[in-house]
């Protein structure tokens, strides 16, 4: 739907506006009926309520982290520490052995994967609705529990990773 007299935004436009507004990296982590973990960076991470806690996140259709997620009904959210570009890029790849190549452990109540070494926080957190938006779902997620330690975030921008700058941290 376009406004009349435009053209329609190219997907390769739209990109490079996003690609300009920096945000955190989190990898989204969860498990499928066959207690198989599954993840995916994932920079589309927002706060929706403080009480109750609640965020949402946003997943391709065609991810298998999606459909462990769907079939679990819980996930985890690993926000990743400035050094921690490696594990951003391996699970923002399609290599089948991410788990074999990244330090992690089931949380403490809802069982789904936390990438403690390479996230200075985690979240557990209990699907409450999705809602299907063209090539994504729209995950919200009520928070159970929250696991933090104070270092410096990760960012993505500009098509490019980089730490918090200066000496802000958590």
């Amino acid at each position: 739907m376009g406004i009349a007299g435009t053209r329609p935004v190219t997907g390769a436009e739209y990109r490079a506006l996003m690609s300009a507004f920096p945000t955190g990296v989190a990898v989204i982590t969860a498990v499928d009926a066959a207690d198989r973990p599954h993840g995916m960076t994932c920079t589309s991470l927002t706060s929706v309520t403080v009480s109750p806690p609640i965020l949402l996140t946003c997943l391709d259709v065609r991810s298998g982290t999606l459909g462990a997620v769907l079939d679990s009904g819980a996930f985890a959210v690993n926000l990743l520490r400035a050094d921690s570009r490696r594990t951003a890029e391996l699970f923002a790849s399609a290599a089948p052995d991410r788990f074999d190549r990244a330090a992690w452990r089931p949380s403490r109540l809802l069982g789904v994967p936390w990438l403690h070494a390479d996230s200075f926080a985690r979240a557990e957190c209990a699907v409450k609705k999705t809602v299907d938006v063209g090539d994504h779902v729209i995950v919200i997620g009520g928070v159970v529990s929250i696991d933090q330690e104070r270092d410096v975030p990760l960012l993505y921008g500009l098509s490019g990773f980089a730490p918090w700058p200066g000496e802000m941290a958590l």
